[in-house]
């Protein structure tokens, strides 16, 4: 695809460089959400000529599994009418496509809604998931119905804020030019002791916090979404259950980790997902949670090896690349443990399946 390019021409690297030079460091917030714009705005990232691959690219069974946990607690609600399918940041449009699916074996064949910034993936969805509509935000999926949401791998691409502990205070993490013109992370000159929890403001000087303010108010609008109209959703990414601290930037090129800094609008920047400070935020906006479970354990709880096994009986010559999709989905040093389901639904809607009874 070559370089991303401002409008003039120039990369998004040197539009930072000038940025900088001009005006001082930008939040690492800002980098982060550039980056991921221009990056996903004009390519296909996924598979193996792409930079990463995703759960539901490793196999159908996927995206069946999560397909009918939805069904089933539809099902078990009395199958309300109005419900509609809902997926943020749908990639290939192979998740919903599997899922549908999955659904439409039990009866359920709900209008589709896939919200999607970029037009390079956006094409290849209308070509998965002909039927889909494409709002380009929450705000324009319907307001009336039981929704039924997924989002894999959506929330970890957000941008982050980082808050670091220096000599004088807390600091907002920025970032910067070196000497040779390179970028490079500082702390900022501005106080910012009142937005850390007063019970970690104490912590040692070169602590880092992360938060992710686009990833708590999606959450909250998902939430208050489930309260008013009802449904389910599950938010399944890598992170982690319990609060902690250090950074967790990253950015992967070509399925390599590369440096997060050195390729901005090249490179796919995330950060781990923290699922605990999500839960409280979906509590407060009215919906249950039902749990955050490893993605592994959750499979495996839906049929994993079951579902495994009947492929590979109906296609014996696959029957070894199934079994190394089930371990790469739900082994533990795979994406069995480090990636995580959190799973939503509106008052009075059932549990769900893999997570624990109320």
């Amino acid at each position: 695809m070559g370089d991303p390019t401002t409008g003039s021409g120039r990369t998004l690297a040197d539009h930072f460089r000038r940025l900088i030079a001009a005006t001082g460091p930008i939040s690492l917030a800002r980098f982060m959400g550039e980056s991921n714009a221009r990056y996903y705005a004009g390519k296909d990232p996924l598979g193996a000529a792409g930079d990463f691959i995703t759960a539901p690219e490793i196999s159908q069974m996927f995206g069946e599994l999560a397909g009918l946990w939805l069904a089933d607690i539809w099902t078990r609600t009395g199958r309300p009418d109005g419900a509609f399918y809902a997926e943020l940041g749908p990639g290939r449009g192979t998740l919903a496509r599997d899922a549908l699916r999955a659904m439409g074996r039990v009866g359920l064949e709900p209008p589709v809604h896939l919200v999607e910034g970029s037009p390079a993936l956006a094409a290849l969805q209308r070509q998965a998931v002909p039927q889909a509509r494409f709002p380009a935000d929450l705000a324009e999926v319907p307001m009336e119905g039981p929704i039924l949401l997924l989002a894999n791998e959506f929330l970890d691409a957000l941008p982050v804020r980082q808050l670091v502990k220096t000599g004088p205070g807390w600091r907002e993490v920025m970032v910067a030019l070196d000497d040779s013109g390179q970028f490079t992370l500082v702390a900022g000159g501005l106080p910012m002791d009142a937005a850390v929890p007063e019970a970690r403001r104490g912590a040692e000087d070169g602590t880092v916090i992360e938060t992710c303010p686009a990833a708590a108010a999606i959450v909250a609008e998902v939430a208050g979404r489930l309260a008013r109209q009802g449904g389910a959703a599950l938010f399944i990414d890598y992170g982690h259950t319990a609060a902690r601290t250090g950074s967790t930037l990253q950015a992967i090129r070509a399925h390599t980790k590369v440096d997060p800094l050195a390729l901005p609008g090249e490179a796919d920047l995330t950060a781990h997902v923290d699922f605990a400070t999500l839960a409280e935020i979906a509590s407060a906006h009215g919906a249950r949670w039902l749990g955050t479970v490893e993605q592994g354990a959750w499979l495996r709880a839906l049929g994993l090896e079951a579902r495994a096994e009947a492929l590979a009986r109906a296609a014996p010559d696959q029957r070894e690349a199934i079994g190394r999709a089930v371990e790469r989905l739900a082994g533990a040093e795979q994406m069995g443990r480090l990636f995580k389901v959190m799973a939503l639904v509106g008052p009075g809607w059932p549990g769900g399946a893999g997570f624990p009874a109320p």
